[in-house]
């Protein structure tokens, strides 16, 4: 009895995944290492080419856990005030599957010596689906479950500004301005979808150096859309002689973590973190979320990530 109690929660759990899923985008623990995702103006900020893949497997042993992959890639173009890039995104929840590619310019303009500011522009589009057909029902003939959901390709697009100094980094960006609903725009059947939600990104960081070996990086991260509560990332690490990193991070309202990371070259980054869960609580119903990074940066003289 109890297993179909469990069985009959979770599927109403996937139903809500279906309706609410786009109202939030993912929470990214590496945000540092992959703020293209969230702000075109970003797009040739590291004057080289800088490729980065990302995982992440949130909850594991959660049956119908959040699984994120997110790839992009950037740089600036020579002799010119100008960077492009490329983000691609694929985000499963439960039977729900969101596809994300995205196309990212940015001008960016000198504010001195050692500071710029930077305005992007983002266009892409979203596709959603969701293999409502073959989940496991304790009931058969539920209306809900007889089809399975497609979206159209629908479009997209947003705009960021980010200021880089010596020290200080600080960017503003909101990626997705249209709220396209699913519903209307699904090509197979199901229940309703619901729609894209508006989400606002605020990211700040700046460095401290504590000696000649250590810097101290601490960085924010904060979230907000309409009917969800504003979520932030406190992170801080720790940088022995620009090639170790490691840090902790506050999730408010929903996890803790660590982070640890190297430069296993002068052109490879590699990091990883894990997060316990305070919502979905760690140890009792799930083992917590892995996180890992990689990042190929192709230095130049001139060339300097700003968390490297």
């Amino acid at each position: 009895k109890m297993k179909k109690v469990k069985s009959i929660l979770f599927a109403l759990s996937l139903l809500t995944c279906v309706s609410l899923a786009a109202q939030q985008d993912p929470m990214y623990t590496h945000y540092m290492y992959n703020m293209l995702s969230v702000n075109p103006a970003y797009a040739g900020s590291e004057k080289a080419l800088h490729i980065t893949a990302l995982h992440r497997s949130q909850w594991t042993g959660f049956k119908g856990a959040p699984l994120t992959q997110a790839v992009n890639m950037h740089a600036p173009l020579k002799e010119q005030n100008i960077g492009l890039g490329l983000s691609l995104l694929n985000d499963r929840i439960g039977p729900v599957n969101f596809m994300t590619a995205n196309a990212d310019f940015a001008y960016r303009m000198k504010m001195s010596s050692k500071a710029t500011l930077a305005l992007g522009l983002k266009a892409g589009v979203n596709i959603m689906q969701a293999n409502l057909m073959g989940l496991a029902l304790t009931q058969s003939g539920d209306a809900a479950f007889e089809y399975n959901i497609k979206s159209k390709a629908l479009p997209n697009f947003g705009f960021g500004a980010w200021f880089q100094g010596e020290k200080l980094i600080a960017g503003l960006s909101v990626p997705k301005l249209l709220e396209n609903d699913y519903k209307t725009n699904t090509i197979t059947g199901g229940t309703d979808p619901g729609s894209e939600k508006r989400h606002y990104y605020l990211i700040t960081g700046y460095t401290f150096t504590i000696s000649d070996a250590i810097d101290l990086k601490p960085t924010s991260y904060v979230k907000m859309t309409k009917g969800a509560p504003v979520e932030a990332d406190l992170t801080t690490m720790f940088v022995y002689k620009k090639k170790f990193f490691a840090g902790a991070m506050f999730r408010t309202g929903d996890a803790a973590g660590l982070l640890i990371g190297m430069n296993i070259t002068a052109r490879i980054y590699a990091g990883y973190s894990y997060d316990w869960s305070f919502i979905n609580r760690t140890f009792t119903y799930n083992y917590g979320s892995h996180e890992v990074i990689l990042v190929y940066k192709l230095k130049t003289k001139d060339s300097q990530a700003s968390f490297n």
